[in-house]
């Protein structure tokens, strides 16, 4: 129980999450990300759905878009404060800038920590553990690991496996993928797999997202003519597979 008097969750209960963010695409990667056995995922893109979900599924944790416009009216609700009294509801805020003025401007606010977007999923699912840990006096067990189709994701040793096959991945490939998984089935353009990995300072007209797309391919040993993992979109983009077969992996040792 917490000062405020908020129990956590109970044994077999998930975290609950409320994000408030309007843009699907960093909603659906955040969800990917933290949903390893630990949190329970919602989101709303303004006060008024917020609002809306704080009625009937009181979160454990908020992670709050601070360049939202409801970012302060929402945190105002949560109970944020910045005395050091806890917030009735531990508070992450993400923002687009990573630099101290809006830091502090943030801490001012009242959330607990910041994390500047782009992010990784890795930085994502510590730093949201970390929150609720501080805030909650619970000290849930980080479960590395989530499965798409036959392929395991550990998140915390950035690792690919497939039977016997293990692939040890980059931190930006580990991000590409979580971002394309998290769209399984439909497609992520170019522009928005740069914006959401890389950020607004690369020109669109860089070939990184294509170069980047490329090397992970090699390491899932995907063709790009018989893809099992990753589909190009001609025009468009890039495609996951939801659907797909470890078989010809034939892998025996980590690749580097």
């Amino acid at each position: 129980m917490t000062s405020e008097g908020q129990l956590g969750p109970t044994e077999h209960e998930h975290h609950r999450a409320l994000v408030l963010h309007d843009r699907r695409l960093v909603v659906d990667l955040i969800e990917l990300t933290l949903n390893h056995g630990l949190f329970e995922v919602r989101a709303a893109r303004n006060l008024a759905e917020a609002e809306s979900l704080l009625a009937e599924w009181p979160p454990h944790i908020s992670l709050v878009d601070m360049d939202n416009d409801d970012s302060e009216a929402l945190l105002d609700r949560l109970g944020a404060s910045n005395n050091l009294r806890p917030s009735r509801v531990p508070v992450l805020g993400l923002a687009r800038r990573g630099d101290l003025q809006t830091k502090l401007a943030a801490f001012r606010l009242g959330v607990d920590d910041i994390l500047a977007v782009p992010f990784s999923p890795v930085e994502l699912l510590a730093r949201s553990i970390v929150v609720a840990r501080r805030a909650l006096g619970t000290d849930p067990p980080i479960v590395p690991t989530i499965r798409l189709g036959e392929m395991e994701i550990d998140i915390l040793h950035h690792q690919v496996r497939a039977g016997t096959s293990v692939v040890n991945l980059t931190n930006i490939e580990q991000s590409l993928l979580y971002l394309l998984a998290s769209r399984s089935g439909q497609v992520v353009t170019r522009e928005e797999i740069l914006d959401a990995v890389w950020g607004t300072d690369f020109v669109t007209e860089s070939n990184i997202v294509d170069r980047h797309i490329r090397v992970l391919r090699v390491k899932l040993q995907n063709s790009y003519r018989h893809p099992r993992f990753i589909a190009t979109v001609p025009g468009h983009g890039y495609r996951f597979i939801p659907t797909f077969s470890n078989t010809g992996w034939d892998f025996d040792r980590s690749t580097e």
